[in-house]
């Protein structure tokens, strides 16, 4: 009888490890979101370059599903950080309080020097595309519709405080896993780099 009991044991434990490799946020999720952007031999030799600064043309380029940054300067990779995402990483944000990360186009829209995570970068979010959703599906009104179109057609802050959520930020604090609201988070010497090095209005496209 013991020993039954003992082959039941195992059995479920097969089960449930194999439901928690499934699942979204299970260890097959985490095995890739563990892989460093310096394993790339590539990244490693682009990391261990000076940076030329002022960099031209900069643009910041996330990918969600790598859980890498890429900073771009005259159309070529310049750095590769390592970031953590919110914690529901899958999917566009669709509302405040949903822990997604956003997905789109975007730009630094501002720098706080003196965030509670180190350093940080506002993000345009939400943009018009979002805002039109919104204004669909009953999230906002017509007036915070065009609140947001004229902020982000005239290259400012869009109003933060919305069913839509706000307060975007690549900001510091670790990379280690996802645990924001639904930020981008880096190691704070990666954010520092990244902070010191680009410039309010850098393009930002964030990739599923």
């Amino acid at each position: 009888m013991k020993m039954k009991w003992i082959a039941v044991s195992i059995c479920l434990l097969i089960v449930i490890a194999g439901v928690a490799m499934l699942r979204p946020g299970g260890p097959a999720v985490m095995r890739e979101f563990f892989a460093e952007p310096d394993s790339n031999p590539d990244h490693r030799i682009i990391n261990s370059q000076a940076l030329k600064l002022p960099l031209v043309d900069p643009k910041i380029e996330v990918t969600k599903n790598k859980r890498e940054l890429l900073l771009y300067a005259e159309g070529k990779i310049v750095r590769a950080y390592r970031v953590g995402l919110g914690t529901n990483p899958i999917g566009d944000k669709v509302r405040q309080g949903d822990g997604r990360t956003p997905e789109g186009e975007f730009y630094v829209c501002s720098k706080n020097p003196k965030s509670s995570y180190y350093l940080a970068l506002g993000l345009s979010y939400p943009n018009e595309k979002s805002a039109e959703r919104g204004l669909r599906e009953g999230l906002i009104t017509k007036f915070q519709r065009d609140q947001i179109v004229q902020a982000i057609r005239s290259r400012g802050v869009p109003p933060w405080n919305t069913r839509l959520g706000g307060e975007v930020f690549i900001h510091g604090h670790g990379s280690s896993s996802d645990w924001t609201l639904g930020c981008v988070a880096l190691d704070n010497a990666d954010i520092k780099e990244l902070y010191d090095t680009v410039p309010r209005l850098t393009q930002v496209v964030i990739k599923p």
